[in-house]
């Protein structure tokens, strides 16, 4: 019989490719990885890595034995729905990045804590890209992301991917700028305008690229930070104008205009569900996903304010 967890192991690993990162991925050690992976070729009885200097690569048997292990998995998973049916109790983790954290699963869990008072719920802040490992890792049971060049495409076998919410961005200027003038803008109308941003691995940060190319200008940037909080503070100094996504709440004391878009582009993120496949229907994951495709509702259909 194969142990399902160093199967698992197996899977971060081919995500990572070393030890050291998958080790990091699982929160275990080198050492620890390297013994699941020797215990789980014991279990097949074939050789499943390779070295190659510092590296390992995986050997033929370990592909097609991953190949087999996404079906296992989700097989696995309906399983669990099926043995904990009629429970209505449990635990689940939701993870998604700071805007999605702020504006969706806070106010699910609020919604949760109403309806299922039996139900526990951890929030993790997380890019998208780690929201992806921790869900193979199983850290985390839903993520609301934003799908990025590196996200695993929507049809992955590992993964039941579903839009959630579309969040169109903003222009982001201080009190008092030319542009305050109007109630809406197109983007080309900041293209001379300095630009506050986000680090590049941030999700943003692509947006507005891809933005400002398709409005015929490369945006000058002269900041970078962090946090909305932060790129809001540099805006209200009049350091630079920025793209903020509408469902990212700002600070009130600082004093900055947000400008609808109009014309083309007009730049939006789309949020997208995620969990493990098959996982979708165990209770506390059904209900967690029921509570964050209801707020995804309300702020589309303009019931909740941001």
């Amino acid at each position: 019989m194969i142990d399902l967890r160093r199967l698992s192991v197996l899977r971060v690993l081919a995500e990572h490719g070393t030890v050291t990162a998958a080790a990091d991925a699982l929160h275990l050690t080198p050492s620890a990885v390297s013994q699941q992976l020797r215990l789980l070729a014991k279990e097949v009885g074939v050789e499943l890595l390779r070295r190659e200097g510092r590296r390992v690569r995986l050997t033929p048997a370990a592909v097609v034995l991953l190949e087999h292990a996404d079906s296992l998995f989700a097989q696995w998973e309906r399983a669990r729905a099926d043995l904990t049916a009629g429970e209505e109790v449990g635990a689940v983790r939701m993870c998604g990045v700071s805007s999605a954290v702020a504006a969706l699963l806070g106010p699910a869990v609020t919604r949760l804590r109403a309806e299922h008072p039996r139900l526990t719920v951890r929030v993790i802040e997380e890019e998208s890209a780690d929201c992806y490992e921790l869900l193979l890792a199983e850290a985390a049971d839903i993520a609301v992301v934003l799908p990025t060049p590196r996200a695993p495409p929507a049809d992955d076998p590992r993964f039941t991917q579903w839009p959630l919410l579309d969040d169109p961005q903003d222009l982001l200027v201080p009190a008092g700028h030319p542009l305050t003038r109007q109630d809406a803008v197109e983007l080309a109308d900041a293209a001379r305008e300095p630009w506050i941003v986000k680090p590049r691995h941030n999700d943003t940060y692509a947006v507005l690229q891809v933005a400002c190319a398709a409005a015929g200008f490369t945006p000058r940037i002269a900041h970078e930070a962090k946090e909305w909080f932060a790129v809001s503070a540099l805006v209200a100094a009049g350091l630079g104008v920025c793209l903020v996504p509408r469902l990212a709440p700002l600070p009130p004391q600082h004093e900055v205009v947000r400008l609808p878009l109009r014309g083309n582009p007009r730049p939006s993120r789309r949020f997208v569900g995620c969990v493990r496949r098959g996982s979708e229907e165990q209770w506390p994951i059904a209900r967690a996903i029921a509570a964050v495709e209801a707020e995804c509702a309300e702020r589309a259909t303009g019931g909740r304010a941001v």
